[in-house]
């Protein structure tokens, strides 16, 4: 745990103005250079922040900033805080139990099958295992591909729901969007029960009779009748 308060140079400031305390003293207390605290004084350094009380804040005593102030040469102890800050823990490979790392192998088949749109990294940070035992498992290499059966990685405690979920989520929408062909309707069942046709006359119907030009009729007499009327003419 760092020996610093929580915000250095807003404590400086309110030290500088608030108390008649060394700039060495409030230097070695915020951890700042004697010429940065010397700057707050000038105005020529954190002009825009607000100075922070430490003794509001639990950081400082009355006592300690009297006996600062009384002795130049003392150099200010932070306060032991009464709340005890949980370490933050860093991000690391998941831990598998013992128990548990049997069925390893099993939950990567799982996620393979079931959810195919997941990477390699999202697998293993689910269940924690390498890129060599991926893709033997993916080829069907693993040495016991024969015995492996797919398992949910939940079940198996390997993860929770709302990881799995999350994963899912994630490579969902890093997915391209895929354009879905319009599906095709159903014939109505006139058609579908409708008897298939045998000649051309059922497929394009009968043909109309083509229309037969009128003849004229001729009349044998008068056309004799109109000759003689001619030759007695001549």
């Amino acid at each position: 745990m760092s020996n610093a308060p929580l915000m250095p140079k807003a404590t400086a400031i309110w030290l500088v103005e608030n108390t008649s305390l060394t700039f060495d003293q409030i230097a070695g207390f915020c951890k700042l250079h004697p010429l940065e605290v010397k700057g707050i004084a000038d105005g020529e350094v954190g002009a825009g922040i607000r100075g922070a009380d430490p003794i509001t804040s639990g950081q400082l005593t009355r006592e300690e900033i009297a006996r600062g102030e009384k002795d130049s040469s003392h150099h200010l102890r932070l306060a032991v805080s009464k709340v005890v800050l949980p370490e933050v823990k860093r991000r690391g490979p998941r831990y598998t139990p013992l128990s548990r790392r049997q069925d390893r192998p099993n939950a990567i088949l799982w996620l393979v099958r079931n959810h195919p749109e997941l990477k390699d990294a999202q697998i293993m940070r689910l269940v924690g295992t390498t890129k060599t035992t991926l893709a033997a498992i993916r080829d069907r290499t693993h040495w016991n591909s024969s015995q492996l059966q797919p398992m949910d990685p939940v079940t198996l405690g390997l993860c929770s729901q709302i990881e799995l979920d999350m994963e899912v989520n994630r490579a969902a929408k890093d997915a391209p969007v895929r354009h879905e062909e319009p599906s095709q309707t159903l014939l109505p069942a006139e058609v579908t029960t409708a008897r298939e046709p045998r000649s051309t006359e059922e497929v394009f119907g009968a043909s109309k009779p083509a229309p037969r030009e009128e003849e004229d009729e001729i009349d044998v007499a008068s056309v004799f009748g109109k000759l003689k009327g001619l030759k007695s003419s001549d």
